[in-house]
């Protein structure tokens, strides 16, 4: 794993969008996973500018939604595919065809799952991944197989109160279905984005302490293209 440390915040949001230019300029066919939530809002404002100003573009790249709640009105602002069309689609080039989310109203689970896998196939050329204060990447909570693929979850406490800031009402998900962990170990590149004060225990966990189930982000200390981008505050302890 490879640490990049970023003297501020603003220094990080810009350095991580200029990299993201730099591979969809090498690769316009970019398959990228993405999360949603707090920690690349800020990227993908950069993004959508960039894109408005003709220094990047999104029309041959392909976007698979790395997960989503369960139990979320379909037009719910937190569900995750609302959140990733309104900070980031709807600002870029990216084809509606071209973009791919996990539909949590399928009447069966077991297929959506199957048929996400298959839209994945070959696999990512590139996934972000925010990091979970218990270390949880997506909805791969501690415990999870690195073997694992799409599939439904039950959500930890800890990760359904994260949601509700996400939300404007006070039905929290309790269940989700996400990418899982053989998907992203296999991605050609993971970046790992965290910022803020509150991440810097479990960003000094991830890259120091042993390669385990117990915390799912650590397992990417074994990937061999996989850089831990961090501002200031997060990286404090390392």
């Amino acid at each position: 794993m490879n640490l990049l440390r970023f003297d501020s915040e603003e220094a990080w949001v810009s350095a991580v969008a200029s990299l993201w230019r730099d591979r969809l300029r090498a690769n316009p066919h970019l398959r990228i996973c993405l999360p949603s939530g707090n920690t690349p809002k800020r990227i993908f404002a950069e993004m959508g500018r960039a894109v408005a100003a003709g220094w990047a573009t999104f029309q041959h790249a392909e976007v698979f939604a790395l997960d989503d709640y369960g139990g979320l009105a379909p037009d719910d602002q937190g569900r995750c595919v609302n959140m990733l069309r309104r900070l980031l689609l709807a600002h870029i080039d990216l084809p509606q065809y071209r973009f791919h989310f996990i539909d949590t109203d399928a009447p069966d689970l077991d297929q959506l799952c199957r048929d996400y896998d298959a839209a994945i196939g070959a696999g990512f050329d590139l996934t972000l991944l925010g990091i979970g204060l218990n270390g949880h990447l997506g909805l791969n909570e501690p415990g999870t197989s690195p073997d694992s693929t799409t599939h439904r979850v039950r959500m930890h406490e800890s990760t359904i109160k994260a949601s509700a800031g996400y939300l404007t009402h006070a039905n929290l998900p309790t269940w989700g279905v996400g990418v899982g962990l053989k998907h992203l170990l296999g991605s050609k590149e993971v970046w790992l984005l965290a910022n803020g004060a509150a991440k810097a225990d479990i960003v000094q966990r991830l890259l120091k302490g042993p390669a385990e189930v117990s915390v799912p982000a650590s397992l990417m200390q074994r990937h061999p293209n996989c850089f831990l981008m961090v501002d200031a505050a997060a990286g404090a302890l390392v």
